[in-house]
């Protein structure tokens, strides 16, 4: 069972960003607190903080992750949350951390503005031209006539009184 939630807070940790040669891969990894406001005896105050961290596996994510985040940053991220368990070998003890697979990581705008850049794509590479389709084109460059009009081919003669035909049928 997945659980999906939405968690707003502030980036406790520069983004780490890894990547593959040549980008082929990313992953960026960082650590969000997040402290909720409660009313004690009359009055507002910090409630206890919960660090999560966050894992971004998504390539484009990973990467526009690491352009756009800096420590301190108020960010809503949006994930698949599950627990990392393990022993610690020098007293056997459990530990236990809270990790979000992020699906969606944003500004959060309920506390300041942003400005968005769409992210460019690299384009696939066209193949090289053809040479033998422009010579058929350059042929009929040569001869004067154009490969794209199909009346180039008829007389004068013909074409007006094809004209005139139709004109004729269209009364």
């Amino acid at each position: 069972m997945d659980a999906t939630i939405t968690v707003t807070g502030n980036l406790g940790s520069e983004v780490d960003l890894r990547t593959g040669p040549n980008n082929e891969w990313a992953f960026a990894a960082f650590r969000l607190a997040s402290t909720p406001r409660v009313l004690r005896s009359g009055s507002w105050r910090d409630g206890d903080t919960t660090w999560l961290n966050i894992n971004c596996r998504n390539r484009s994510l990973s990467l526009n992750v690491a352009a756009s985040l800096a420590k301190g940053d108020p960010v809503v991220v949006t994930g698949r949350l599950s627990t990392w368990s393990w022993v610690k070998k020098d007293t056997g003890e459990v530990q236990e951390r809270l990790v979000l697979e992020a699906v969606s990581v944003g500004h959060d705008l309920c506390r300041g503005t942003t400005t968005f850049q769409r992210a460019e794509r690299a384009l696939p590479e066209l193949p090289a031209p053809d040479p033998s389709v422009f010579d058929e084109q350059s042929h009929d460059e040569e001869s004067g006539t154009d490969a794209a009009d199909p009346s180039a081919d008829i007389e004068p003669d013909t074409i007006n009184s094809e004209k005139a035909r139709a004109a004729t049928k269209a009364a």
